[in-house]
């Protein structure tokens, strides 16, 4: 990384490179192999939080293409296609995907594809691998697998570690196991199990610095404190349906309303009936906004056949009158949202 910028100290060149958007990295790269190698250094992401230069990304994985992520940025508008996830199992689904540390984590999950001569599911119900996306060096890596294989479980991230709980180790056997990784050390370690299981999926939310995890079906939460000493039982009075956090707040999309859930109160934001026939889709946050991707647009009386979609619909919720907007459309991604979480890199 010698002499990047001539008649400037390498470490005060970085600082000038930091500035430059994250989607122009590929172009900056063009210009000498000095400036490759410090486009793709661990130096270039520290210089980034140093001079106030991070940026809040979306990463996006669907149905089709296999294994695809996306990334988006809202400063541009625009899609940043990723190299394809490296897993041996095809149309890999049910994982955990969490953002720290400025990469991309995938866990667990199992396949989602069937064999078209058969019908048969592809064999992979769960496992335990877990792959990391560096956006630096843009490259996948396989890091320390999960104590325990699982899909469909809740996966979020406490203090900059990632927790995982509960889930279906088969598609008869629900499990209670929960563990934490510790990044730094690339090891998994258990915390206490969860209080109960259910034989549905379950998902996970942080709300007050608290894991909340909750099965489709059940009014209550199960809570970690920030400590990860142990889970409590509390009521729930969430509403069922997708979920976004926003600056802290929980918003839930359910029978064609987003509400906003303030402890037991709730308060409807706006209307969201265009989305009643619309399944499959992600929903969350990033900055003020929500984020509405994908998707498939179901069949109704007047035309039977399923629309896979690309659409990326987005309500402002810091204003007094909350707005949508449409943001450009997936490029590559697209049907039934597997994985979707933010990145600040």
């Amino acid at each position: 990384m010698s002499g990047l910028i001539e008649g400037l100290p390498d470490a005060v060149a970085l600082r000038c490179l930091a500035l430059v958007p994250f989607c122009l990295h590929p172009k900056l790269e063009l210009v000498s192999r000095s400036w490759q190698a410090a486009i793709r250094s661990p130096e270039l992401f520290k210089a980034r939080q140093e001079v106030g230069a991070t940026e809040d990304l979306l990463c996006v994985c669907a149905y089709d293409p296999d294994n695809l992520w996306q990334l988006y940025d809202p400063l541009h508008d625009l899609w940043i296609t990723l190299p394809v996830l490296p897993s041996k199992i095809r149309h890999l689904a049910h994982f955990g995907a969490v953002t720290a540390a400025g990469k991309l984590f995938v866990l667990g999950g199992g396949s989602d594809a069937v064999d078209p001569l058969t019908g048969d599911q592809d064999g992979s119900f769960a496992t335990n691998e877990v792959w990391s996306y560096d956006p630096v060096t843009r490259q996948w890596s396989a890091r320390a697998p999960m104590l325990v294989p699982r899909s469909m479980f809740a996966c979020c991230v406490l203090d900059g570690k990632i927790v995982v709980a509960g889930g279906f180790t088969s598609c008869r056997k629900s499990i209670s196991q929960a563990e934490m990784y510790d990044l730094e050390k690339d090891v998994w370690i258990p915390i206490p199990d969860l209080h109960r299981t259910h034989n549905s999926a379950c998902s996970g939310v942080v709300i007050g610095g608290k894991v909340h995890v909750l099965h489709k079906g059940l009014s209550t939460a199960q809570v970690l404190d920030n400590a990860g000493l142990g889970w409590t039982v509390e009521d729930s009075s969430w509403p069922q349906g997708p979920m976004a956090v926003v600056k802290g707040a929980l918003y839930v999309m359910s029978h064609g309303i987003i509400l906003k859930q303030d402890g037991n109160a709730r308060k409807v934001v706006v209307s969201a009936s265009e989305f009643r026939r619309r399944i499959g889709f992600a929903m969350t946050g990033l900055g003020d906004e929500i984020y509405v991707i994908g998707g498939v647009l179901g069949p109704d009386q007047w035309n039977w056949d399923i629309q896979q979609m690309y659409d990326v619909d987005v309500l402002t919720v810091g204003s007094e009158r909350p707005t949508w907007r449409q943001a450009a459309r997936m490029t590559r991604c697209h049907g039934t949202i597997f994985g979707c979480t933010q990145l600040r890199i």
